[in-house]
């Protein structure tokens, strides 16, 4: 039973089928895990755009010379370069075209998320304004690169599909409330797979609008440490194939086990301070799993390095927890990816699993002495058979995916 009385069923686990992202770290799985085994981090001082205020990004490199061409040209903006060179990666497209020969075309759904969109577009389309009419560039496709929906239609154009799609604009919950949305159309009989995931990319708009906030760190983000000053955005793009599973999964497939939500509502920028809603989220995460908080090897936090999203996330934590499973924020690797970052802290999930990794927090020194949660700042071997992701948005909208092995 639920808190508020309501039974909730427990969810038939979604095999990933396969996945690939991109994010400052590099492109593709096996430059992710190098890089999370490393503890290399992406971030460094931005130069992305001219800032009256010293921060570090984890940017992409290279965006600005690999525009969209051919039948995408109409689509060409830095999110969806950014999502089509995830797309690119580890053969996830033959993936998808596997699935399509099995299930048909129709049946495969797209549920991505995003915060910004292309926002940059927009900007950029704004300083190139007539300067005697203020008219807006002719060249300025607002449908197919701002849009929130551009990057859902950009998506099933890549890949060839046609079935149900829509994008989850939730902050940065957004790619993580994708698989739940993605869960429930299959569950739902809707569709038989389907393409989850997202992207954000730098703009200038959130490096302002989180300065404006008074959150954005100075140096490289340090996540729970005791001299945190806030976040460092970064850029990234990851998408994952999710199917029931099926006799071609074998023993090495992972597994989405289990999906919590809910909206604590507290305030517009701030978590609730006890951490209500996160502990929420990860009760029901493990309800929809069948799982008790021992079956628990491993929890990315949502952990943004702000003095009060870290504070309520340990709370949280520890009140379900205790002093359990280890925890890690990876946002010390790639920077806060906004939207995107549930999606890529997902993948990361999926590689600790398989390559059996705790990853670390690179740039946290000493915890907070007042944090009571088992955090660990060095990446190490280890065998994780569940993993928990904890992606938390404003406004209060928090959402928890567990992963785990098929075996």
């Amino acid at each position: 039973m639920t808190p508020s009385g309501t039974a909730r069923a427990r969810m038939r686990p979604l095999a990933i089928g396969d996945l690939s992202l991109v994010s400052s770290l590099g492109a593709g799985r096996a430059a992710t895990l190098a890089a999370l085994r490393d503890g290399k981090s992406g971030l460094s001082p931005c130069t992305f755009e001219s800032l009256p205020f010293p921060t570090y990004t984890g940017e992409v490199p290279n965006l600005d010379s690999q525009p969209l061409t051919g039948e995408f040209a109409g689509f060409d903006c830095r999110n969806n370069r950014l999502a089509m060179l995830a797309l690119r990666q580890d053969g996830f497209l033959d993936s998808v075209a596997a699935a399509t020969a099995r299930h048909g075309a129709s049946r495969i759904g797209v549920f991505v998320g995003t915060s910004t969109s292309g926002l940059l577009q927009t900007e950029t389309a704004y300083r190139r304004r007539d300067a005697a009419t203020g008219s807006l560039p002719p060249d300025f496709d607002y449908d197919r690169t701002h849009n929130t929906y551009s990057l859902a239609r950009f998506v099933r154009a890549v890949c060839g599909v046609h079935g149900p799609a829509f994008v989850v604009s939730a902050a940065c919950a957004a790619t993580a409330k994708a698989f739940a949305s993605a869960a429930r159309m299959i569950a739902a009989g809707i569709c038989d797979a389907a393409i989850v995931g997202g992207a954000d990319t730098l703009c200038a708009t959130t490096l302002y609008g989180f300065h404006s906030l008074g959150v954005i760190a100075p140096e490289p983000c340090r996540p729970f440490g005791a001299d945190r000053q806030g976040i460092s955005i970064g850029e990234a793009a990851g998408f994952a194939l999710l199917e029931r599973p099926a006799a071609h999964h074998d023993s090495a497939t992972i597994l989405l086990l289990g999906v919590g939500e809910s909206a604590d509502a507290h305030h517009m920028s701030s978590p609730h301070p006890e951490g209500i809603g996160a502990r929420l989220a990860m009760q029901r995460a493990l309800a929809a799993a069948g799982l008790e908080t021992a079956a628990i090897d491993y929890i990315n936090l949502h952990g943004t390095a702000t003095p009060v999203g870290d504070v309520a996330e340990d709370h949280a934590v520890f009140s379900l927890f205790g002093a359990g499973p280890p925890c890690s924020s990876t946002k010390g690797f790639t920077g806060h990816t906004l939207g995107a970052s549930g999606a890529i802290e997902a993948a990361i999930c999926a590689l600790a699993i398989r390559h059996s990794l705790l990853p670390g927090s690179p740039h946290t020194g000493g915890v907070d002495p007042a944090f009571r949660s088992h955090y660990v700042r060095e990446s190490r071997n280890a065998r994780i058979d569940r993993a928990m992701s904890n992606s938390f948005g404003f406004g209060g909208s928090n959402c928890s995916l567990i992963l785990g092995r098929a075996a």
